[in-house]
Formats: C-alpha cells, structure tokens, sequence
C-alpha cells in the first residue's frame, strides 16, 4: 500500500529526513567523536608510536583470524535459511556477509538489506523471508552482546567502580538516578505508554515499527523450528570467541599494551572487547569514531593497575598523556587494518558475485519480494 513517503511533498520535494538519519547523522557522529577524542592529541607523536612501537605480525594474525568469524556466520546463518526452506550453498553466504560488511562502510545498514535482496535473488525465494531470517540473526547478536556484556560488569565490577569514583560528582548523580523511585516509575509508564499506543493506534509510523517488531520476533522465532539447535549455538560461541581472540591478540601489538594485558589480566581485553562490540552498533561509517573512543575509554579503567604494577616493580610510572597517545594509536590502528580488509575483501566479492550466475533466475521469472 503506497504511503505518504511514496509521493513529492507539497511544492515539489520529497522529505529529507529519512536521508538525513541514514548518511548525515552517521558521519556527524564518526566526525565528532573524532574529534572530541583526537583534538588533544598530538598526531605526529601518535604516527612515531605507531611507527616504532606497533608490531604489525600481531595485527596481520588479528586479521587474518578475522576470516573464521564470516565463515562461522555464514554457517550459522545457513542453519537458520534450511528451516525456512531455503537452501543456498556456503559461498553465497560468505559472499552476502562479506558484501554486507563492506557496504556498511559506505552507507550504513544498507549491506543488511543487500545481503538479504542477494540471496532472495540468487534462490528465487520471499525477500521478506530472508529479511526475517537475517533480522534474527541480528538480534541473536544482540542477545549475546547483552550477555556478555552483564558477565564482563559483573567481573569488572571493582576496577569500573574505582574509575567511576574518580568522578565523584558524576558517580554521586548517578547513583541518584538509579536509585530514584520517579526514575523506574517514569519508565514504567513510559514503557506502558508504548505499548498502548503500538497495539492501538492507526499511524502509519506507528504501523511500521509494529510491523518491525513482528517481524524481529517472527524471525527470531525460527530458531526454535530449527533441527540444528545445538550446532546453531556452538557456531554463535565460536563467533564471538574469535572476536573475542582477535583482542587478545591485538593487545600484543604494543609494548604498553602488552604490560597492561600482564599487569590486569584478561579482565582488560573482555571490557574493551565488550565496549567496542557495543560501540559497532552505533550509527557511524564502519564503527569509525565510536570503536577508537569506547575503546580508549576501557584502556584507561586499567590504568590505575599498570600504575600500581610498575610502583611494585620499582618502574617509573606512565603519563596519561603517554598511555593515551597509545591507547588511540592503537584503536586507530584496528579500525584502520580491518577497514582495508573489509574493502579488499569487498571487491573480490562483489567481482565474484557478479560471476555467480548458477542460481539466477531465469529471464522471464522475478523473486517474490512481498
């Protein structure tokens, strides 16, 4: 059913917003946290550490591990498209992961909707079926962020708590705000609000997101029709254990890092693993901006730590300016070296797709996109 989107606004233009929430806030929020984070910072000695200090063996392994995690999703998500009846082959999922990933630098959350539009292509099947069957993807994603995020606080808890409390007046607001019973109530009836007017109401706007959380849920939903539970949740683990690896093997890189990793266990990783994981969920071109800033943000937690360890060595201890420096060399550096392989990777897949033309349809028939 056309909406009011599918026609010019009076006087000729077509509504901006929707351009605007897509591409401009993306690049407002990679530019200006940027820039809150590098401002201070000077970039010639920020190159020399990279220079002298980052052993780029250790980076060339995080990347080259990087490739287990896309094969593993496209495994993954092979076991959920076999319960919907939809069988494509193990390439053409390591394709659409793999283009989605690089399209995503480019126009963020568009490479989703690719990866969906190409298999319902390349199988001749329902473009809703497989958008429902990607959406619970995501959301298992989601899911498993959540969890290990509550696993990483509860672990953390000491050394987050320490920091806080080196901003007494934020950690004082804080602890007023959670504590406040108008907080949770004002919630509360938010959250009741909500779900009065999403089961009641007419709006198209409203019709919309309802008809996304139906089918967040029906998607989600075709994991418990799946025979290959087990085998679903072994990969999820996988996933997310590599990712979780390439951190550790990052950390190696740098000198300082490395002392760091020795000095506050591997506590130190899981909390930026965490943080940068939650962070590619903002809007942003390739996570660029918020990685380098959660990232950094988890680093200086630890600090602290390092300190005390060399103070019981007899080291010198480390300036903040010298330990930040290197903290933003080094999110720089990831962010860096998997953007270069995501576009490298990216165009051997697009130029492979382009000769994948086994399961295209045939000339006269159209995949079913309603």
């Amino acid at each position: 059913m056309p909406t009011t989107s599918d026609h010019p606004m009076p006087g000729g233009h077509r509504p901006y917003w929707g351009a605007i929430v897509k591409f401009i806030v993306p690049l407002a929020v990679s530019v200006g946290l940027c820039w809150i984070m590098f401002h201070n910072i000077d970039f010639k000695e920020m190159m020399e550490v990279i220079r002298h200090d980052c052993d780029f063996r250790w980076i060339g392994l995080m990347l080259a591990m990087s490739i287990v995690p896309m094969l593993l999703r496209a495994i993954r998500w092979g076991i959920q498209l076999r319960a919907l009846g939809v069988n494509p082959p193990v390439h053409a999922l390591v394709y659409s992961i793999v283009g989605c990933y690089s399209l995503n630098l480019v126009f963020p959350r568009l490479g989703e909707v690719w990866r969906t539009g190409y298999i319902s292509y390349r199988e001749d099947s329902r473009f809703s079926t497989i958008f429902g069957s990607m959406i619970s993807d995501r959301f298992a994603d989601l899911v498993t962020v959540g969890i290990v995020t509550l696993c990483t606080f509860i672990l953390a808890h000491d050394p987050i708590i320490a920091f806080i409390r080196t901003y007494p007046d934020a950690y004082e607001k804080a602890l007023q705000i959670i504590s406040s019973p108008w907080v949770w109530a004002s919630f509360l009836i938010a959250a009741t609000a909500f779900w009065a007017i999403l089961s009641r109401s007419k709006n198209s706007l409203v019709l919309k997101i309802k008809k996304f959380l139906q089918g967040l849920w029906g998607g989600f939903a075709t994991i418990g029709r799946m025979k290959e539970k087990g085998v679903w949740l072994g990969l999820t683990f996988g996933i997310w254990g590599c990712y979780y690896l390439q951190m550790v093997v990052a950390f190696n890189a740098f000198p300082l890092l490395r002392e760091t990793l020795d000095a506050s266990g591997m506590i130190v990783t899981l909390v930026c693993f965490v943080l940068t994981s939650i962070a590619m969920g903002i809007p942003s071109y390739g996570g660029i901006g918020p990685y380098q800033t959660t990232l950094l943000f988890g680093l200086n937690i630890f600090l602290p730590l390092l300190q005390a360890s060399r103070s019981a060595s007899g080291m010198p201890a480390v300036s903040p300016e010298q330990f930040h420096i290197t903290g933003a060399a080094f999110g720089n550096v990831l962010i860096a070296s998997q953007t270069a392989l995501q576009i490298v990777l990216g165009l051997v897949v697009f130029a492979l797709v382009t000769l994948d033309k086994k399961h295209d349809p045939a000339p006269n028939s159209r995949p079913n996109l309603n």
